[in-house]
């Protein structure tokens, strides 16, 4: 009997330890500019050397927090009227996740990312979302890298 073209597929294990540790940076790299006071409501931007975060805290209890970011772009007017009158949000789409950080735990997650407003472990694929199998995984890696805006940092209120 010969082997099949279309081998089956081996489901998508998440690698837990991968997973907590990608979690565990994105902690230290947050805590670098959290206040260490803050209350529900606050807004503050965080400037580094290749960027500029916006940030709310949307809630605070004593182990964990909830914040928004999104990256701050600034375009040039000029440079759009030239380009037809475009809006900058037509050209750019700018990212907005929502991280819950696990002061006990020292942990920092995604919670929401673009249009997924729940992200699960794992997902089937293909899905009719075209979300990947590791979605979840991808976004956290995504905040990590969104949260690389260079060594100097400051907060500006």
């Amino acid at each position: 009997m010969t082997q099949s073209r279309f081998a089956k597929k081996t489901k998508y294990q998440p690698n837990i330890s991968r997973y907590l540790a990608l979690c565990g940076r994105n902690y230290i790299n947050i805590l670098r500019w959290l206040p260490q006071i803050s209350f529900k409501g606050d807004i503050w931007q965080i400037q580094g050397e290749y960027g500029r975060l916006n940030v709310r805290l949307l809630e605070d209890t004593p182990y964990t927090q909830v914040i928004n970011i999104s990256r701050n772009i600034n375009v040039n007017p000029l440079s759009l009227e030239k380009m037809n009158r475009v809006n900058s949000s037509e050209l750019l789409a700018i990212p907005h996740i929502s991280v819950r950080i696990f002061h006990d735990a020292q942990l920092a997650e995604v919670l929401t990312s673009q249009q997924i407003s729940q992200l699960r472990p794992v997902y089937d694929y293909p899905n009719v979302e075209m979300h990947h199998e590791d979605e979840k995984y991808r976004v956290n890696a995504f905040l990590e890298e969104l949260l690389k805006i260079g060594g100097l940092i400051k907060t500006v209120c």
